[in-house]
């Protein structure tokens, strides 16, 4: 049915209300916003009436929000009702289902990983289970989102869930009573040989906080001495968490002049921002490395530009996106919100993590950022190459070592990842790997969790990646139409056979499985463990 135009001009007025910073009251005083709002209500209503076909005037005025918003910057963003509940959950953390991970693979639903803690990991469902049917229906040809709508509901609710496991000769029926899901932000945590941790981050919501210090604790107590923190393709989140972060490693300095985390910057004064390091965190000691690359964006770059300008850390990796823009979000009264850019980011040298985007579209403004040029090489006691560096500013750490500007924060060590091959980049960019996977596990899952039981230092150990299985992943590979080259595929076969072992691993524990196995063929990670001591003594000279 038809709607009234005036039923969704309120979503307009509101929206360029924001947009100039005044009350609904207030805008009427603006002469040129209500000319504008007179130039839209016009093409509205004139189209509503004379175009050649019906019109969907709900649709119109979504293209119109979505054209204003596309006009302002790359990361001001409107998110229509239908999308909004998802965001919402990213941010808060939770979510109220079953808990599992899943996804589409030949027209069936497999379990990827069940959620810890969450009501299907406590009733026993496995990774590469196959979900057959939810209540009386089956799922079968199913996507993983269609699926996931189903095993969704209000905390309390129970489900029945059909799956189909190897090796078990009938279909095993699971009733599971729907709760709370938490959306973990640490990704992994564990310790990598006697003293080092490991904590790898996704995101920044609203329990990230609670999360690291709980992992935290955790490697202190089991013999932490050094921290590696992870924040690559982290895309972000919620400022105060990221402030709250770096604050876990930073002391607050001197009551005159107490040590800042992030500043902002704004057009009206009111939104600027300081933000400042207390003491007394139980890591502001610990030696620390945090590792950034090309899909670390605003948050996380807020932590690894604080620990850098305090000469608190290394940081290694490449140089991060360069997502430096605040934005407040504001509820529309449909169901749909306004996330728009209110300021700037700045680390405490001064340094602006914005990227430029003047004269680019989005697509260039992204592409941009996993397109540099960059050399491995250290800037730790001097200018990086000062031809490709003449045109960026310049900025001093605490300490008094240069950084860059001009969007991002470039690593105090550049360390690319590993070159792969063509052919290993269309291997894993169809998820050719993990199909293989999956089916092999069908074979020999329960076998393998047999012999190594909860010991993952045991199969990391002694569990080998055979030449048949090597021979069957090509003859799989053949017949997916990827024709081998021998010479390519040598030269990657450490990489191949560690992640066909991390994903074997992933169905056994989880994260830490994936992350602790794939961790030995990551030239970031083993560099930034070599480099404790230059951390070290980095520390030592502040």
């Amino acid at each position: 049915m038809k709607k009234k135009v005036s039923s969704r001009m309120a979503v307009l007025i509101a929206l360029a209300a924001l947009l100039v910073g005044m009350s609904i009251s207030h805008l009427i005083s603006s002469d040129n916003i209500y000319n504008q709002l007179n130039k839209l209500k016009d093409i509205l209503v004139i189209s509503d009436k004379y175009y050649v076909d019906e019109v969907d005037t709900d649709k119109l005025v979504e293209g119109a929000i979505q054209g204003i918003v596309k006009e302002l910057d790359p990361h001001s963003v409107y998110f229509p009702a239908k999308s909004f509940e998802k965001v919402t959950e990213e941010m808060t953390g939770k979510f109220q289902g079953v808990g599992l991970q899943i996804r589409s693979l030949n027209d069936t639903i497999i379990v990827v990983e069940p959620i810890g803690g969450g009501p299907a990991a406590r009733l026993g469902i496995q990774s590469n289970d196959r979900i057959v049917g939810v209540d009386d229906s089956s799922i079968v040809g199913f996507s993983s989102e269609d699926a996931a709508k189903r095993l969704r509901g209000p905390k309390g609710t129970k489900v029945r869930v059909s799956i189909v496991r190897v090796g078990v000769g009938e279909p095993l029926l699971y009733e599971i009573t729907r709760d709370d899901i938490a959306l973990y932000t640490v990704d992994a945590s564990f310790m990598v040989g006697n003293d080092i941790g490991y904590v790898a981050v996704n995101r920044f919501n609203t329990q990230t906080n609670d999360e690291m210090m709980k992992a935290l604790n955790a490697l202190k107590a089991r013999g932490m001495k050094r921290l590696v923190l992870d924040l690559r393709g982290n895309p972000g989140g919620i400022l105060q968490q990221a402030v709250m972060m770096a604050d876990l490693f930073l002391d607050g300095g001197p009551a005159d002049t107490p040590h800042k985390v992030v500043y902002t910057k704004a057009r009206r004064p009111e939104l600027s921002e300081d933000f400042f390091a207390s003491s007394g965190q139980p890591f502001e000691k610990t030696p620390l490395i945090v590792l950034i690359n090309p899909s670390s964006a605003s948050a996380s770059e807020i932590v690894a530009g604080a620990i850098q300008d305090w000469d608190r850390g290394l940081v290694v990796g490449e140089t991060s996106f360069g997502k430096g823009l605040v934005q407040r979000e504001w509820p529309i009264s449909d169901g749909s919100a306004f996330r728009l850019t209110i300021a700037r980011y700045y680390t405490p040298s001064g340094r602006l993590i914005q990227r430029s985007y003047e004269g680019k579209n989005k697509s260039e403004y992204v592409r941009e950022a996993f397109e540099r040029e960059e050399e491995e090489g250290t800037n730790i006691d001097h200018e990086l190459d000062a031809h490709a560096d003449s045109l960026r500013p310049k900025f001093h750490t605490n300490g008094g070592r240069i950084v860059y500007g001009g969007g991002g924060i470039t690593p105090d060590y550049i360390v690319k990842t590993l070159n792969l091959s063509g052919q290993t980049q269309t291997i894993l960019r169809r998820d050719l790997m993990y199909q293989f996977i999956a089916g092999f596990l069908d074979g020999q899952g329960k076998a393998i969790r047999d012999q190594f039981g909860n010991d993952l230092s045991h199969f990391k150990k002694n569990y080998p990646i055979s030449e048949e299985v090597v021979t069957n992943f090509i003859a799989f590979l053949a017949k997916n139409d990827v024709k081998i080259n021998q010479e390519e595929f040598d030269k990657d076969r450490q990489f191949l056979l560690t992640r066909m072992k991390a994903y074997i691993a992933r169905s056994i524990w989880g994260n830490e499985g994936w992350y602790s196995v794939m961790l030995d063929v990551d030239p970031q990670f083993r560099k930034a463990v070599d480099l404790f001591p230059e951390a070290i003594r980095l520390m030592a000279a502040k």
